[in-house]
């Protein structure tokens, strides 16, 4: 125990920096809490998630049998009987591959948000070819998307990503219900993603925070941008029966070998750090959050790996040694990012200079989102919802 808490304080120029001794969050995350021991509630939090959902896939082929054939049988005669987001990266191609093992007959829908890179569009065409799994795109409005984004740059929050997770979302179900298929599979997972404080990622369920600062900031109306209000969550999920699968969860799935696989069967090809297959999200997480938010979100990815078991926390403590990537490209990619916003660098650079805002500075619909949240959890304990089941 010793050596764990002598882990606990670290010198880095601030005399409150704290960082957890079990994984490698720190002070960064303005909300983290800590223990009498120096741990972290993002690691207590993350084994209670294990010790609800893990099991799934502890239980061996039982668990994915019985879903994959509830999938199934809901499909029957049908000619899908699920839908799948993809966009080349780890996870959602993983999804796809996993769908296909078990016998799913998936739709493959991917949201075109006009920042793809190409290796990422080669990768969701390799994958979706060798699977024989038919793809619909969404190709967004590239004016209208570009202004909503430019309006969370301009509200100076760290949400950048939030329009795009929530348009995915959106088509996912909107998919589901064209296709009158009742399950959606995501690629979202305990194993990669147990750890993500709520101040650095927030609000992609949240139309009301999305419409005020596109109200507030926002040139352009927003017409194509394909969205879902909370009453229209209700009525997909309490009325057409729509269920939110994260299959991954009911599978030994491991980033390492996921990816060993991917290269082998699919001709995937690694695209870097996590959630680098589009090239705005790169940047963000690269430049926009550490830089304006001194938000490093490899700690959060990092210690996710920690809590499955499948980096050490030195590992990934060197790992944060490294720089994001070279300067090299993050000058390239910064002259690019700026001017397809229609940006100059100068302009660029002025809306990064604003003072950091969070989501609590604009309205949004937190405090409702985690009533809902609990009385959902509520129903889940008391049987009333399967626990695959979630929004």
């Amino acid at each position: 125990m010793s050596e764990t808490l002598s882990a606990v304080t670290a010198v880095d120029g601030s005399p409150n920096y704290r960082i957890c001794p079990r994984c490698i969050m720190d002070t960064t995350d303005p909300e983290i809490r800590f223990d009498r021991d120096g741990v972290c509630h993002h690691c207590q939090d993350a084994e209670r998630l294990f010790a609800v959902k893990w099991p799934l896939y502890k239980t061996g082929p039982f668990q994915i049998d019985r879903i994959t054939q509830a999938i199934k049988a809901a499909g029957k005669g049908k000619r899908y009987d699920c839908v799948i987001g993809v966009s080349g990266g780890v996870d959602s191609t993983y999804l796809a591959y996993v769908a296909h093992q078990y016998g799913l007959r998936p739709v493959a829908v991917h949201f075109d948000n006009g920042w793809n890179s190409e290796l990422a569009v080669k990768n969701i065409e390799n994958t979706l070819h060798t699977l024989g799994i038919d793809l619909d795109t969404f190709v967004m409005d590239w004016e209208e998307f570009r202004d909503l984004q430019l309006s969370f740059l301009k509200a100076s929050v760290p949400d950048l990503e939030v329009p795009t997770d929530h348009a995915i979302m959106a088509v996912l179900l909107q998919t589901a219900i064209r296709h009158d298929v009742q399950y959606v599979l995501l690629g979202t997972n305990l194993s990669t993603e147990s750890i993500l404080p709520r101040r650095w990622a927030y609000g992609y369920t949240d139309w009301r925070y999305i419409k005020a600062i596109q109200a507030r900031f926002g040139t352009v109306p927003v017409k194509r941008f394909p969205h879902y209000s909370l009453t229209r969550m209700a009525y997909y999920t309490g009325i057409r029966r729509l269920k939110t699968v994260s299959l991954l969860n009911s599978v030994e799935y491991t980033k390492e070998r996921a990816m060993e696989v991917l290269l082998k069967e699919l001709g995937w090809r690694n695209y870097g750090s996590k959630h680098h297959e589009s090239i705005i999200t790169k940047f963000l997480q690269t430049y926009i959050l550490p830089k304006k938010f001194n938000i490093d979100k490899r700690r959060a990815h990092l210690s996710s790996l920690i809590m499955s078991g499948q980096v050490t926390r030195a590992a990934a403590l060197e790992e944060m040694k490294q720089a994001p990537y070279d300067e090299k490209t993050l000058k390239e990619d910064k002259i690019y990012v700026a001017k397809k916003f229609g940006l100059t660098e100068g302009e660029f650079d002025e809306l990064m200079a604003r003072p950091p805002r969070c989501y609590h500075d604009y309205p949004n619909s937190f405090h409702r989102l985690e009533r809902l949240k609990q009385f959902r959890n509520l129903l889940q304990r008391c049987h009333f919802l399967p626990k695959q089941v979630g929004w």
